[in-house]
């Protein structure tokens, strides 16, 4: 690739391989992507730092899994920042962009603006959820919170469910583009060391200074190898990996040029929500219309809000909820029926 515009390279995850250290990765820039992510909320600087995060690690996670439909991480605390919710959805066809979302829930009350932002989310757990699709049982991976950040529990996960290797440097940050806009861009680096027979795996107890680290899983040639290409990495500057002006390739290069890198096929990747009026309707036809009658505004009308996207939803009350117009009959004929 060649200088241009923006677009030939952010919103991208590419795949590449360091072939002298026995290591595979991804590289990624999220930029539109980003945006459109963080602008449907107003999240204090905190928050969004660390939805930044989460978007970016779905989207060099969801790249490395031979995924059929979405990867979820999930981040539970007890901090101020509860919660933090992403997807990663596969491509639909062959050469289609891979669409991501994410949201995060906190209570403004407790958040304190000139702390870490990372120490908001508590104590809890970093989750990741693979579900390929219809028929197929979801798997399900976690970790508690603990390294000081969301990569430190990303690396942590591999380690201990899938004994890989596996390093991140992300960052994110509010930068001006050429034209003098200002929005969020982020990027990261993924890599991971390819597995070999025979990788001594510790045996954890529980606590957070037993969690597994890649240095149980090397033997000490492999190691070496290892500890070389993270102090390679290490020296990648804020600007290379957010800014507009370096290309994936080209970063690699800079970092790793005697390592003996080799690129892929890259991954457009982009916004994108699967809420609709049907799966709300779909949700809220567990409540009875007694629940629903609760829910009726003054208005007379029954209202959603999808957290990823913030599109809002009116509904007819009377056509929602189990007890809606031509639904008790159905109902009936379940109850008689054995439970499953």
């Amino acid at each position: 690739m060649t200088e241009g515009t923006k677009a030939q390279w952010d919103d991208i995850v590419l795949p590449f391989q360091l072939d002298a250290a026995d290591v595979r990765g991804r590289v990624a820039r999220l930029d539109a992507t980003l945006d459109q992510i963080l602008e449907q909320h107003n999240y204090p600087l905190p928050i969004a730092a660390q939805v930044a995060e989460a978007a970016m690690l779905t989207a060099l996670i969801g790249q490395t899994i031979k995924l059929r439909w979405k990867l979820s991480l999930q981040v539970r605390g007890d901090g101020p920042l509860r919660l933090i919710a992403t997807d990663f959805y596969a491509p639909k066809v062959e050469g289609a962009p891979a669409e991501i979302r994410a949201y995060a829930s906190f209570d403004a009350d407790r958040l304190d603006l000139n702390a870490d932002s990372f120490t908001q989310i508590g104590k809890g757990y970093f989750a990741v959820l693979i579900d390929q699709g219809p028929d197929m049982v979801p798997y399900q991976g976690i970790t508690p919170i603990a390294g000081g950040s969301l990569s430190a529990c990303a690396e942590t996960y591999f380690a201990q469910s899938e004994q890989l290797p596996t390093r991140f440097n992300i960052a994110a940050a509010m930068a001006t583009a050429p034209g003098g806009g200002e929005g969020w861009r982020s990027g990261g680096v993924m890599m991971q060391h390819m597995p070999k027979e025979g990788m001594h795996i510790a045996e954890p107890d529980g606590t957070e200074g037993s969690l597994v680290t890649a240095a149980d899983l090397l033997c000490s040639d492999a190691a070496e190898d290892w500890n070389r290409v993270n102090t390679l990495l290490d020296t990648a500057e804020l600007t290379e990996l957010v800014g507009p002006y370096l290309e994936q390739d080209r970063l690699l290069l800079r970092l790793f040029h005697e390592e003996q890198p080799r690129v892929f096929e890259p991954l457009p990747v982009e916004f994108g929500c699967t809420c609709s009026e049907a799966k709300v309707r779909q949700s809220l036809s567990i409540y009875s219309a007694r629940d629903i009658r609760h829910m009726t505004t003054v208005e007379g009308t029954v209202t959603a809000d999808c957290e990823f996207c913030g599109k809002h939803y009116v509904l007819d009350p009377k056509t929602i909820g189990f007890e809606a117009e031509g639904k008790p009959d159905r109902l009936k004929d379940q109850s008689a029926s054995p439970a499953t």
